[in-house]
């Protein structure tokens, strides 16, 4: 009888311990959108840290979504599938050992990863993944460490099939060569003289177009200063407008538009015989930005989020492709050159001129797809406050729609007196042109 009652013993013992082994593992990851959200925004700062132009920019916001989003639609049978409608993209590994996989967690390890790949400042991003990581493992090690390895694994996929675009090719291609005896053609402004940047990229391989000339735009007006002509109404339009509304002051409407809109990481201060930038997002990470606004007040959920910024990442980097194509073909002289040589020697912008040729206007291009991508999302009525550049320094700005935004973020180059008004509005149709064309072609939710 007492050896019957040792051997109870013994055995309620070894279930309790049992039980406490199967428990170790206490608590689940829950990975959150705000979990995404902070991640892109840390990626931003960094970028910001780095300068990079915008197009570059464009390319380090897609490739991360495209990895994570990859991951979710493998396990979430809401969502397709990229391979067949991207680029040369093919079919992420199947995970070998799917023990405690988290799908939202390893998605959210794959867009860190190949973010700190694309990235110059890399202490930065892994001081902020490490801190992540260490919360992670303490949580639950086993759904971490299978979930991190599965991330890690789809990462070098996506960074195998990122390494063909052209980029790493571009890097040795040669500078802009300024043609002084046309004087049509582009030529560095004040006040750093900067090369033209980019003259290349429309070499790399888009995501969603089938070519940087796709969706060539029609020739800006041909050059002729000669008064009465297209051309030099339009020269003479922004130098008109620049004087009646800096005339009203720093409280101008198109002053306040222009500045919020500005979006030029190479703004360049002078003091004393000292040149420095100021820091500034770029025109693709301010819709970005309007996504994150989006996705917060529609209530979206991780999987959601990741959607939304994946699809609007890839029409603003196919933007940039396609209005780069065109800037180096037009190869156009900015307003500021040219007021300074025929109207006013004195004469600045509202906004310092970016340092590259004018037509198209990369903004107008970028938000005329962005804005028309978003509203595919979120419907067309869709009123927000945009206070993406607050932390820059500026106030928010309300809309009533992406495509409202993205008119007055078009307009705000003319006010900016970096623009022309073809610029503006065949630049906007563009972009509005090739987002169409991703609506139509990419099929993400089934």
């Amino acid at each position: 009888m007492r050896m019957n009652t040792i051997k109870s013993y013994g055995m309620l013992l070894a279930v309790l311990l049992l039980g406490i082994s199967c428990d170790s593992p206490k608590k689940q990851i829950d990975i959150s959108p705000e979990d995404l959200h902070n991640s892109v925004d840390r990626v931003t700062e960094i970028m910001i840290h780095d300068i990079f132009s915008p197009p570059v920019a464009s390319r380090i916001f897609a490739y991360p979504n495209i990895g994570a989003y990859e991951v979710m639609a493998l396990a979430n049978q809401d969502y397709q599938s990229l391979v067949g409608q991207v680029t040369d993209l093919t079919p992420i590994p199947v995970p070998t050992d799917t023990t405690g996989l988290n799908y939202p967690l390893a998605a959210l390890i794959t867009h860190i990863d190949l973010s700190r790949r694309l990235i110059f400042s890399e202490e930065m991003l892994t001081s902020y993944r490490d801190s992540l990581y260490a919360v992670w493992e303490t949580q639950n090690p086993t759904s971490f460490m299978t979930s991190k390895t599965y991330g890690l694994t789809v990462a070098d996929h996506i960074a195998a099939w990122m390494d063909k675009d052209n980029y790493k090719q571009t890097r040795t291609m040669p500078k802009f060569s300024v043609n002084t005896d046309d004087p049509s053609r582009w030529q560095p402004t004040p006040p750093a003289y900067m090369d033209g940047i980019e003259p290349s990229w429309n070499k790399i391989r888009p995501f969603l177009i089938d070519s940087a000339a796709q969706f060539k735009p029609i020739p800006p007006p041909p050059f002729s200063m000669e008064p009465g002509t297209d051309f030099y109404k339009e020269v003479k339009e922004v130098y008109d407008i620049s004087l009646e509304i800096t005339e009203k002051g720093d409280d101008s409407e198109e002053i306040k538009i222009a500045q919020f809109w500005d979006c030029n990481p190479y703004v360049s201060v002078t003091r004393g015989h000292l040149m420095f930038a100021t820091k500034k997002i770029t025109p693709g990470a301010h819709w970005i930005g309007i996504t994150k606004i989006a996705s917060r007040k529609s209530g979206y959920g991780f999987n959601e989020t990741l959607f939304a910024y994946t699809k609007t990442s890839m029409a603003i980097a196919d933007a940039f492709i396609s209005c780069w194509d065109e800037k180096y073909r037009s190869n156009l002289i900015r307003p500021e050159t040219l007021i300074n040589q025929y109207f006013d020697d004195q004469w600045e912008p509202v906004l310092q001129t970016p340092p590259f040729p004018e037509y198209t206007s990369g903004h107008s291009v970028v938000s005329g797809a962005a804005g028309l991508t978003l509203t595919s999302i979120f419907g067309d009525d869709f009123a927000f406050d945009d206070d993406t550049e607050e932390p820059y320094g500026l106030g928010t700005r309300s809309f009533q729609s992406f495509n409202a935004a993205a008119d007055e973020a078009a307009i705000s180059r003319m006010y900016g007196g970096i623009h022309y008004r073809a610029a503006v509005e065949v630049g906007v149709d563009q972009g509005r042109n090739l987002g169409q064309f991703v609506i139509d072609k990419l099929k993400m939710r089934k």
